[in-house]
């Protein structure tokens, strides 16, 4: 067919419809056609026509450009000019062909023109992820994807649509996905035909500067098929109905979940409707992630969800029907009915503007134009709105595995809020690497503030992906599953075990292994860090022994604050308290009555005693029920303490050691003995017995005398050298009543009876003398490190005042000035002729020091003084009153030492 065939078929031709097919020469006669348009759907024209040719194929029409238009059923002369210029155009693609009939003459066949975006109906995606894109963006992408060039779509939004994190398309068709976007939003469409290059463009919009203004048409009921030329209205009807009176919208959002995502009762008639309206709708959708203006509402917020869908109900209150023969007429257009009778005739809504939503043409050869339209009342308060099209609904979890922007990654990838990044396996879409989906939390069995449960997942683990209440948009991982690729670590080979294992090997294992049941939690680092509990075995599964074992190959401490109790006394499964310890504490008593049974015999034997109070405090006090911080070991069958290498035993204040029968110290080489006071040796039956096998024996009394004192026979014996004597100053020996004194170089003999001198001869000669050099003995004491610690409060020693400025005297000197350590501690070079310290510190606070006597005994205010509690003066003028009983330390220490242990019997 040439060119010019369509344009001399309208003035050869009565018929005012004309069909022209890209790819077919043939000509094609309209018969009859339906057709229909409305705001947000593709419009559709099903013609039927006949042809000569009667095979017609199916290939020279689906998918083919097609134009169909409408002409005046009459051309006068003086419109000649005007030949090329249609009442309206239709393009689009031929979407279904038929052959109805035949004759001898002509065929009958049948055609659908619909636009070329139908066609994307048949492009079904059952799964596709978009990130990061608003609503607009998301449907610009699909449209250019399908090769619709930028001047084929326009977008007439007066609002900002935000990017979602995540869009997905789930069984859905793409024209379906951007209907069904397009509608949550409140975005409607229309289609019209661009003159130059005869296409169609579809336009978007969102409020009333998408609709199209300014017709006006009368109303007139044509006759026949002539209408004379006058386009025209009639055939009105309308219909109200009772729609919602208001929309409630609430949403949670868990990135804000102390934020109350709740719109006001929205109204969008202002009250107007409330006498015909009725219902308060409430709507939980989560969709959004902020609340917004009242008023004025952001997009895609709380309050725009609530008019929005205010909107939708009152779009469909009111249904204007009419008719008309006007080709003008499209949907999304704003005209005017005109009565030119007096008085009007018109019911009340036509005698305002209304907005055109739907059209429905019909033509033949033999009838004329009819064109039947619904309508809408048109008002600047209120814009018309597309019904909501449902979201698909996923029921069960979708297949994904973790991903991490780091190739090989062997820890987890998340942001901040602790969300991770899938990729799922239906997504065939290129993203970034470690960033193909929106952050997505993870479900776990138990959370809270700050705590929880959580196993971070690494890259490539697999994950089920599920969808709160089905929404496509809003997915979470439900649970982790192994494959073949990274197979279960429980299989038939163990299945009597319950593991927990990380990728790093951290494992708690628990064997349910009936007689084997055993706990074992392990680490990797340093070597193996392990506890096991109950049957041990090695790897190969093969029994190493019973109970508990607490080893590394690192450094390992053991730390209580509040006490630690060790003790191999049995309590069968549990069978007592925590802190039983009947058996350790009847040893202690047994060895404090020992020790006192010792302390009267050496009373009375004038020997220095034992401390038997600091004995019974640690007992009552610290031991018993671990009151204070103290550790306690028992063992019925014994303890041994060995070090191939030095041990090391240190205490502040005493240390007591107490044998029921027999204490033993046997040393390879040296025994040294030291004590700043005094050394006191005492047996109570069988004596004391002090011998060297080699070496000599040296006794000194340096400062002061020594006494030597039997009750039976005293013996001085040198077995095989000779036995000295001496004294500086002079020599007694006396024995009843009889003497001899050595002094001064002279020898004085006296005795109460005679004296008998037995000898062969009596030699006396010229005087004569002899020196014995007697040893030097140390002059002055050495000096002693003595270490003062400042803190907040004796209960609180680790609130130190570190590097805080001092002044240090001593008996009333200056000694030094310097800072406190980071423990708050002061160590000085104390010297035994210094009986008491001042510590001054920069804020005028001061610390008095008084240190006992040798051989004074502490008083109970100086081991409470000792402990860091300080005294508190009366206030002044109530001195004689009760109140001045609080000036003693020790009733401070009962106040405070009550308040802890009610504090411990209390989490007892």
């Amino acid at each position: 067919m040439s060119l010019i065939e369509p344009l001399k078929a309208p003035f050869l031709s009565h018929n005012r419809y004309q069909l022209v097919v890209q790819a077919c020469d043939a000509l094609l006669d309209v018969e009859s056609f339906i057709g229909r348009e409305a705001i947000s759907e593709t419009y559709r024209y099903q013609i039927t026509f006949t042809s000569s040719a009667q095979n017609l194929q199916a290939s020279q029409f689906l998918r083919r450009t097609a134009h169909f238009t409408f002409s005046s059923p009459t051309i006068p002369l003086a419109e000649l000019h005007s030949l090329n210029e249609p009442q309206k155009r239709i393009h689009g693609v031929v979407t279904h062909f038929k052959r109805l009939s035949g004759s001898a003459d002509e065929a009958q066949y049948q055609i659908v023109i619909e636009p070329f975006v139908s066609l994307l109906r048949h492009q079904m995606r059952s799964h596709r992820f978009f990130l990061n894109k608003s609503v607009p963006e998301v449907i610009e992408f699909i449209l250019r994807e399908h090769k619709i060039q930028g001047w084929e779509f326009e977008f007439h939004l007066q609002r900002q649509y935000p990017k979602r994190e995540q869009i997905n398309q789930i069984n859905e068709s793409d024209w379906q996905f951007i209907e069904r976007l397009l509608s949550e939003v409140g975005i409607f469409y229309s289609f019209s035909l661009q003159t130059d290059t005869k296409t169609e463009i579809i336009h978007f919009g969102d409020s009333q500067r998408a609709y199209v203004y300014d017709l006006q048409l009368p109303l007139n009921s044509p006759s026949g098929m002539n209408d004379n030329g006058v386009e025209s209205v009639w055939g009105l009807s309308l219909r109200h109905q009772v729609v919602e009176r208001s929309v409630t919208t609430k949403d949670y959002n868990h990135r804000q979940a102390m934020q109350t995502l709740q719109s006001i009762e929205t109204d969008m008639t202002r009250g107007e409707g409330e006498d015909i309206n009725y219902g308060d709708v409430y709507h939980y959708k989560p969709r959004h992630l902020e609340r917004g203006e009242k008023y004025q509402p952001e997009t895609e917020t709380t309050h725009f969800w609530s008019r929005l869908d205010h909107e939708r109900f009152l779009a469909r209150q009111t249904l204007l029907r009419g008719k008309s023969n006007s080709p003008r007429l499209t949907p999304l257009m704003i005209f005017k009915v005109i009565d030119s009778q007096l008085p009007s005739t018109l019911p009340t809504d036509f005698q305002s503007e209304i907005l055109i939503t739907r059209l429905r043409f019909s033509g033949s050869r033999s009838s004329a134009l009819v064109i039947q339209f619904d309508a809408a009342p048109y008002t600047e308060a209120l814009c018309w709105r597309p019904a909501l099209k449902p979201r698909p609904v996923i029921a069960g979890t979708l297949m994904a595995r973790i991903t991490s922007a780091k190739s090989h990654d062997i820890y987890a990838h998340q942001n901040e809020h602790g969300f991770y990044w899938v990729k799922f396996d239906a997504d065939r879409d290129e993203k970034p690497t470690g960033y193909e989906s929106m952050p997505l939390r993870l479900a776990k069995p138990y959370a809270g503030d700050t705590y929880g449960m959580h196993f971070p997942l690494i890259q490539g683990t697999e994950i089920a992906v599920a969808f709160h209440e089905g929404d496509p948009d809003r997915p979470y991982i439900a649970h982790a599953l192994h494959d073949s690729h990274r197979p279960d670590h429980i299989t038939d080979k163990n299945n009597t075990r319950n593991v927990i294992r990380t990728p790093a090997n951290n494992k708690l294992r628990m064997e349910d292994k009936r007689e084997e049941e055993h706990i074992k939690l392990s680490t990797e680092y340093g070597g193996k860090s392990q506890l096991n509990l109950g049957h041990l075995v090695n790897q190969g599964r093969e029994k190493r022994g019973d109970g508990f074992e607490l080893r590394t190959d690192s450094w390992g401490a053991i730390r209580a604050g509040k006490g630690l109790f060790i003790s191999t006394d049995l309590r069968t499964k549990a069978s007592s308290e925590q802190l039983d310890m009947r058996e350790a504490k009847q040893q202690l008593d047994d060895a404090l009555n020992l020790v006192s049974s010792l302390r009267e015999a050496a009373e009375v034997a004038k020997a220095e005693l034992a401390d038997l109070n600091a004995q019974q405090t640690l007992l009552t006090q610290s031991i018993h029920e671990l009151q204070q911080a103290a550790l306690l070991l028992s063992a019925p069958a014994g303890i041994a303490l060995t070090s191939p290498k030095t041990v090391q035993v240190n205490s502040g204040e005493n240390i007591t050691l107490t044998a029921n029968k027999q204490a033993d110290i046997s040393v390879g080489k040296k025994i040294t003995l030291a004590a700043g006071k005094a050394i006191s040796l005492f047996a109570h039956t069988l004596g004391i017995k002090a011998f060297a096998a080699k070496g000599k024996v040296e006794i000194q009394a340096q400062s002061d005398e020594m006494h030597l004192t039997s009750l039976k026979d005293m013996t001085v014996t040198s077995t095989g050298g000779k036995t000295i004597v001496a004294a500086k100053d002079e020599l007694l020996l006396t024995c009843g009543g009889a003497y001899i004194r050595l002094k001064g170089g002279q020898i004085e003999y006296g005795s109460p009876s005679n004296q008998t001198v037995k000898a062969t001869n009596w030699v006396v000669e010229g005087p004569a003398s002899m020196d014995i050099t007697h040893p030097q003995f140390p002059q002055s004491m050495p000096k002693q490190t003595l270490r003062f610690q400042l803190s907040s409060s004796p209960q609180s020693p680790m609130k130190a005042r570190a590097f805080e400025p001092y002044t240090l005297y001593g008996n009333g000197t200056l000694l030094t000035k310097g800072f406190t350590d980071e423990n708050g501690n002061i160590q000085i070079e104390h010297d035994v002729s210094v009986e008491k310290y001042l510590v001054e510190l920069l804020n005028g606070e001061k610390f008095t020091i008084n240190l006992l006597k040798a051989g004074s005994e502490n008083t109970q205010d100086d081991e409470v003084s000792r402990e860091g509690f300080r005294a508190l003066r009366p206030i002044p003028g109530m001195e004689g009153k009760k109140l001045s009983g609080m000036t003693h330390r020790d009733i401070f220490k009962k106040l405070l030492m009550t308040e802890v242990l009610k504090d411990n019997q209390e989490e007892k």
